[in-house]
């Protein structure tokens, strides 16, 4: 609470709560309605079993704010019942796939008096959490405690100090006050170190606090505090005016002095959490090594009910490098929706920009300064050679330099030892450096070199590589089945126009010679083609097959500029797929196709040819490509 005395301030509180009251109920009228239908929660209604699942990549930290109104034991007011249920959330929700929450944190003001009676309700209510062997922290706000940390012994230190948590394993230990603990969690398989801060520390806090971090030195460090940052805005009106939402937040006084003594200078504290004031908001600083912190505020006094007990959810996902905020209030959500109050209807879920967003995370990046990041190292071509591979090129074995450029001279080896080597070709005009030798590659690949392409068909120009006119891959028809693998980056300056439709792979030889007629067919298209199309860069794959006279044709979403991408083409003998990362796109026909048709013309990598001449050229990388003639199982594929 923004108040910065020990005890009660009752118009501050009637104040708050009358506003609460004010701008929720007047969400009616300005037609501001939940972001979705809730129904009752009923799984979370009995005590559970603590289970986080440490090893997956998604998690979820719970932070709960100032709680104070609901124990003020002076007032002979206390109301436990909205903290039980969130605590019941937090259990029933760790290990569950879409939450798997491993921690949580209170952040202060965890009584509005820092009465005796106050602290003995609220020892009672944490007991739930200690009876299920919850991994949390807590920390003192102004309301349970006055001065700095070195105030000696208190209500609050008597009931929520360290002693409370020498049996958990998440428990690292407390300073010599008592009033600062250290604590980690197992998540995304890795250790993380989680900081509960007095409301004043002391320099000596400071310093213990900062050799802490320094005895865990790759540990990601999440600070909590009850003050650090405060709005820029205020709760005046609902829904808030709260500016940009992403940047709606100032330091205090105070938390400069948090942010000089503790965390410019620690690179791993990259997220700070705080209560005390509200509205909620963020910012985001530059740290000494010039990294984001993140700083984030987050209180619900002044809502109904107190705020309710509510959670801040900080759900992780070190795949998609996100990392996913919403706020809820368990103890509205476990009941019936038919006979929730207005007040409740509307607090079930906050819904606002500060209250539910997702922050873009480079977790590897981020946290490359303490935790180095492991590169996959290159695989030989023994482990990429399976029984059946009739083909396989990559381009790390031909000790020219970056950036120099594919010469007539040089060959890139058929590595399966079959003689499908590639040599260079280019459209007529085509000047040095149209394709050229790269260092750049998928994280996966097996090889860690690219070809880098730079071509176009607005005007024609480009240089591409072909298989030997004798070439035994030329004549074959792949009657029992095949996976085409390779990997490509799209540059940002692709244009449609200019670069849309554009070849990785193309079997040469027109659909028309070939004796292909009916639906779908160009006669003067290639029998078998893999493209990044012009709407969107879509993969497609369009072949004749052997058993139709006219072409099956896979299609997936967009791929996005600027980054790797596995392509994968896999037919078994009767039916083609097309798999972007592993994954299985949308258009996939169930028509049957038998084998790829063959003229014995050449294969084309990065070229394209339409009535027998080149008409277009790939413009951007291609690394590893391999042939196989059979359909290879998903943990066969390169990437694995």
């Amino acid at each position: 609470m923004r108040e910065n005395q020990v005890g009660p301030n009752r118009r501050s509180f009637l104040r708050n709560a009358g506003l609460a009251g004010v701008g929720a109920t007047a969400l009616g009228a300005l037609g501001v309605a939940p972001a979705q239908a809730d129904t009752a929660n009923t799984a979370n209604r009995g005590t559970g079993r603590w289970n986080p699942d440490g090893d997956s990549l998604q998690f979820t930290v719970a932070v709960m704010p100032d709680t104070q109104y609901l124990y003020w034991g002076s007032q002979n007011s206390i109301n436990p019942e909205p903290q039980e249920a969130s605590f019941r959330y937090v259990i029933e929700n760790s290990g569950t796939p879409n939450n798997n929450i491993v921690f949580m944190a209170h952040l202060g003001d965890v009584t509005q008096d820092a009465d005796v009676t106050s602290f003995q309700a609220v020892d009672k209510t944490f007991k739930i959490l200690d009876k299920a062997n919850v991994a949390y922290s807590v920390l003192a706000g102004n309301h349970d405690v006055s001065g700095d940390d070195t105030r000696g012994n208190t209500p609050y230190l008597q009931a929520m100090g360290p002693q409370r948590f020498k049996g958990q394993k998440s428990f690292v230990g407390s300073d010599a006050s008592g009033y600062n603990t250290a604590h980690t969690f197992h998540a995304a398989g890795r250790d993380w170190l989680l900081l509960a801060m007095d409301w004043r520390t002391s320099a000596a806090g400071f310093a213990w606090a900062n050799q802490v971090i320094k005895a865990h030195p790759k540990m990601p460090v999440i600070l909590t505090c009850h003050e650090i940052v405060a709005p820029t805005y205020g709760d005046e009106v609902y829904p808030y005016e709260s500016g940009d939402p992403e940047n709606n937040a100032e330091i205090t006084d105070y938390g400069q002095t948090v942010w000089n003594s503790l965390i410019k200078d620690n690179d791993q504290i990259f997220l700070t959490l705080n209560g005390h004031y509200w509205p909620s908001g963020r910012i985001t600083k530059k740290n000494t090594a010039g990294n984001d912190v993140h700083l984030h505020i987050t209180n619900y006094q002044n809502r109904y009910m107190s705020g309710g007990g509510m959670l801040r959810l900080y759900h992780f996902d070190l795949e998609r490098n996100t990392i996913d905020v919403e706020t809820i209030s368990p103890w509205i959500l476990e009941k019936d929706p038919a006979k929730r109050n207005r007040l409740e209807v509307m607090e079930s879920r906050l819904t606002t920009a500060v209250d539910r967003f997702s922050m873009p995370f480079d977790f590897e990046q981020r946290f490359s300064g303490f935790i180095p990041v492991k590169t996959r190292a290159a695989r030989g071509a023994n482990k990429v050679l399976l029984p059946g591979t009739l083909a396989y090129w990559r381009f790390d074995g031909n000790h020219a330099a970056a950036g120099s450029p594919v010469t007539t001279t040089q060959k890139v080896k058929d590595l399966s030892g079959n003689g499908n080597d590639l040599t260079l070709a280019s459209v007529p005009g085509t000047v040095p450096g149209a394709l050229t030798w790269s260092d750049d590659h998928h994280p996966d690949q097996p090889g860690h070199a690219s070809l880098r392409f730079v071509g176009c068909k607005n005007p024609l120009h480009g240089a591409y590589l072909t298989t030997a006119a004798k070439a035994a891959l030329n004549a074959e028809t792949f009657k029992q089945g095949y996976t085409i693998e390779t990997f490509v980056k799209i540059p940002r300056d692709w244009d449609g126009g200019n670069n849309g439709n554009m070849p990785v792979l193309v079997r040469r030889g027109a659909a028309g010679d070939a004796g292909k007629h009916g639906k779908n067919t160009d006669p003067k298209e290639p029998v078998a083609q893999l493209m990044t199309t012009n709407n969107g860069r879509e993969l497609q794959f369009n072949c004749y097959p052997l058993s139709q006279t006219y072409p099956t044709t896979n299609w997936s979403h967009g791929m996005p500029e600027d980054q790797w991408w596995h392509l994968a083409v896999v037919n078994d003998g009767h039916h083609t797929k097309a798999y972007i990362e592993s994954s299985l796109v949308a258009d996939n026909p169930f028509t049957d196709s038998v084998g790829i048709a063959s003229l014995g013309l050449t294969w084309l990598l990065g070229g394209h040819e339409y009535g027998g001449a080149i008409d277009n050229v790939f413009h951007g990388w291609i690394g590893d490509v391999r042939i196989v003639n059979r359909a290879l199982r998903l943990d066969e594929f390169m990437t694995h």
